[in-house]
């Protein structure tokens, strides 16, 4: 039997946040999700789940064969874009390490596949390594893509999620502060509680 972690359960994800579809790099730093109880959902934990993320976005061809080194770098980009894009949210100085692994995966994309020869088939073009090209493109993209954001139009849209302990981004439209219709049920039911919880402590405290 499977012992599922409490800190890292596989709980339904919710839909994209708003911006996702316009910016992958968005829906990459939301592929962990914080729910409420400390769960803790990540949509990349296994070499096979990074794959299917990296396939349904059009990053990577079915036949990919990711491995774990592979899902590893993938995460770990998603744990620098994360730090970059709370700090342009809050209007801190963005964290160098970030933009470090930000510009390494921009600079690492192979620009053309290389020149071989064999005595099967002679002269040709193809990857060394086929599966590590496939995610320097993918990390490359990525990291474009999260470099477009933060310096477009859209980063002054950029925000958190405010439905706490979400710990997803979007990008605000209108009033709209949440990620989701969950997350805005929650934030609101959390208000009407504080409210009626308030009321309830100023009736005891009266004469």
């Amino acid at each position: 039997m499977r012992i599922v972690s409490p800190e890292n359960t596989r709980d339904p994800a919710p839909p994209p946040a708003p911006g996702a579809e316009r910016h992958l790099a968005l829906d990459l730093a939301n592929s962990v999700i914080t729910q409420p109880g400390g769960r803790r959902t990540d949509l990349l934990d296994t070499p096979a789940a990074a794959q299917r993320w990296l396939v349904d976005r059009g990053l990577a061809p079915a036949d990919a064969d990711l491995r774990e080194t592979c899902a590893s770098r993938l995460r770990a980009l998603r744990e620098r874009i994360r730090p970059l894009l709370a700090a342009r949210i809050d209007g801190r100085p963005a964290p160098p390490d970030a933009l470090d692994a930000v510009n390494e995966a921009l600079t690492r994309a192979p620009a053309a596949s290389l020149l071989h020869w064999s005595p099967q088939r002679g002269l040709h073009r193809a990857a060394a390594h086929p599966t590590t090209q496939i995610m320097e493109r993918a990390l490359a993209a990525l990291a474009a893509d999260a470099a477009d954001l933060l310096t477009g139009p859209d980063a002054d849209r950029l925000i958190a999620c405010g439905s706490a302990p979400c710990s997803r981004y979007l990008l605000r439209h209108g009033r709209r502060h949440w990620c989701s219709t969950r997350c805005g049920d929650r934030a609101r039911a959390a208000r009407a509680y504080a409210r009626r919880t308030g009321r309830d402590e100023e009736e005891r405290a009266a004469p």
